[in-house]
């Protein structure tokens, strides 16, 4: 076993073995009432106003996207940052051609207005 990874194998046990606890607990200790008050619709702490099938604008979506796309390099940066000190000076350059390559894109993106909500 490699003892690098031995530490996210802890966290990820860890961190499964809290959620599990909790909703556990909140389901032992949770109230169980039912009355009018629970089965009422509840958005955000106010009534809702309007249709649920209101229209959302394009612009949302691309940001979401794009949101989405930039948010995966950190798939690529953890296993990188865990094997850092054995890929040596080469393994650091590729990194920074990664991180580049999605800074251009964020340029072009920004440029483009991608980012912007009006």
């Amino acid at each position: 076993m490699d003892w690098d990874y031995l530490a996210i194998g802890v966290l990820v046990v860890a961190g499964g073995g809290l959620a599990f606890l909790l909703v556990y607990l909140s389901h032992v200790l949770g109230p169980r009432g039912e009355n009018r008050w629970k089965r009422d619709i509840f958005e955000c702490g106010s009534v809702p106003l309007g249709s649920a099938r209101s229209r959302f604008s394009v612009k949302f979506y691309l940001v979401a996207i794009l949101f989405i796309l930039f948010d995966i390099e950190a798939v690529f940066v953890i296993p990188w940052a865990v094997l850092f000190r054995s890929l040596g000076l080469a393994g650091l350059i590729e990194m920074f051609v990664f991180l580049g390559i999605l800074l251009v894109g964020l340029v072009y993106v920004w440029r483009k207005g991608g980012l912007e909500w009006g």
